[in-house]
């Protein structure tokens, strides 16, 4: 109606519960990657997490800065949208859409693979559908529960979820703390690790197409930034448990790779895609018999709280999207009494549903979905690391509470340069998905396609440019967003900042008059 408050997301994130937003999804990274890493890049494993991790340290120092500068909702799509413009925002939001719903499908799909850790019949379930072989019909049943039930936890409130995230975050990383101590101090054979990493080393092909899907779970930081308008004081709490993440993430990224080459053969974890990480820790000894139970239980939390920060992730993304005008206003409805964006909650979790539907259809589930998985992530952070460089250049003023380290100046601007390696890391990952995941060749380009189609109707329909960007006061948002959040004193400064500019604009102004 029309003079009606709108409501708005509430800040109640805390420190520890931003940091697991993040860690639910890296952290998952080896519940998720490993097995599938292991099949393609074989004893070159911890050599395809660590091309992946060297451009995510990288991207993870552009996030941080900029999620530190504008704790906002929308994440690299904000970035992009305010960077680079309307149109380049709405290929970031596309792009990231793609990741956010492909990682509740994919890690939902993960959660219940390790739950099937204790029913095998289940995990070798096969049944054919019509023109369809090999489907699981269980798993599939199980993975659409799993959604649905996150959906709702999403929909009661951002308190709850985040809750969620923190508790099952802290006992994961004690697991996988413990099995990377037992497993290098009792179980760990060098001779073994040398013998696979020589006698199993993949083909280029392979490894590059190993690398890629490392880079499945490397969307966490991404995952705070969504989160940053729901953070409580962004500017001191984003940049310590983003850089905490990177630390985190690289290190057990490459100790389980290593771990596993040292103890497990080759081609039995390559087989088990579903539950890798608890085939690993039954391989313990002493231990083995019983933290493989319980490494597949705690692998189903954390895997699965990963997917429920994918619901966060594209319900917030919706929510900005809508905001600055790309999509329908319809999906910023934020419910008056749980403030959260519900519309946008159940419709993307219904096309979740879809994307995981037809992934088991396809009878190779995780395969396919980490094949679509890359295209977005790299694109997504393609635009944001652009966007760091623009916003360096457009918007030197905007107070920074966290600056990414070895600049160049240019033209009177300091430019970060592990944001060029960014941009030169992500442009090259895009061409090696693009080269080896054919379903990305495809499907990737006509998800891009169908936004950019609906974008245009949408613009028209509006009346407002295609191609060009609406004007808007960054200024004045930006101001009211540090004093919302309680940052006084980037307030002050940025205040002085913009005081300066508008002299020397008006210095600039009477030297050019005649």
């Amino acid at each position: 109606m029309a003079g009606e408050t709108k409501v708005k997301l509430r800040r109640e994130v805390t420190p520890w519960g931003c940091f697991c937003w993040g860690y639910a999804d890296v952290g998952a990274d080896v519940y998720v990657a490993l097995g599938l890493v292991m099949a393609a890049a074989q004893g070159a494993t911890p050599l395809a997490f660590l091309i992946a991790g060297i451009v995510y340290i990288f991207v993870g120092l552009a996030h941080t800065e900029l999620a530190a500068a504008y704790p906002v909702a929308g994440g690299g799509q904000y970035f992009t949208l305010r960077g680079l413009g309307d149109f380049w925002g709405l290929i970031a939001g596309a792009a990231l859409m793609l990741d956010y719903t492909i990682d509740v499908a994919l890690f939902a799909m993960a959660s219940a693979g390790y739950i099937n850790f204790f029913f095998p019949q289940i995990r070798e379930y096969a049944t054919t559908i019509g023109p369809f072989e090999g489907v699981n019909l269980i798993w599939m049943v199980q993975t659409l529960g799993l959604i649905v039930l996150l959906t709702f936890l999403n929909i009661k409130g951002i308190r709850e979820s985040s809750l969620f995230n923190a508790i099952l975050g802290a006992m994961d990383m004690v697991l996988e703390a413990s099995i990377i101590v037992i497993g290098f101090a009792f179980a760990w054979n060098p001779e073994m690790f040398l013998q696979q990493w020589t006698n199993h080393f993949p083909s280029t092909y392979d490894l590059l197409y190993g690398v890629s899907i490392a880079v499945i779970s490397y969307v966490g930081l991404e995952s705070i930034s969504q989160a940053a308008e729901e953070t409580v004081r962004p500017s001191a709490v984003i940049p310590r448990t983003s850089l905490a993440l990177i630390v985190a993430v690289v290190l057990f990224a490459l100790l389980f790779p290593t771990l596993s080459l040292g103890v497990v053969p080759v081609d039995e974890l390559a087989k088990r895609e579903g539950d890798p990480v608890a085939l690993l820790a039954s391989r313990l000894p002493i231990v083995g018999f019983l933290a493989g139970p319980i490494a597949a239980v705690l692998a189903a939390t954390i895997v699965l709280i990963s997917a429920n920060t994918g619901v966060m992730g594209y319900s917030r993304l919706a929510y900005s999207m809508s905001e600055y005008g790309l999509i329908s206003p319809w999906l910023s409805y934020v419910h008056p009494k749980f403030r959260t964006p519900v519309r946008s909650i159940l419709f993307f979790s219904a096309v979740a549903a879809i994307q995981a539907i037809f992934a088991f259809l396809s009878g190779k589930a995780m395969h396919t979905m980490a094949n679509l998985y890359a295209f977005g992530a790299m694109l997504a952070y393609l635009m944001a690391s652009l966007a760091l460089i623009a916003l360096r250049i457009k918007e030197p003023e905007t107070p920074r509470p966290y600056w990414t380290p070895l600049n160049i100046r240019w033209n009177g601007r300091k430019i970060p340069i592990p944001g060029l390696l960014a941009v030169l890391g992500c442009t090259g990952m895009l061409i090696i998905v693009l080269w080896t995941h054919e379903l990305a060749r495809i499907f990737g380009p006509l998800w891009i396609a169908a936004w950019v189609g609906y974008y245009l109707w949408y613009r028209r329909q509006q009346g407002k440019s295609l191609f060009g960007s609406e004007v808007r006061d960054w200024d004045q948002q930006h101001l009211a967003v540090l004093q919302e959040t309680g940052e006084w004193e980037l307030l002050e400064q940025f205040k002085l900042q913009l005081e300066r500019k508008s002299r020397q604009q008006k210095s600039a102004s009477i030297r050019s008059a005649p």
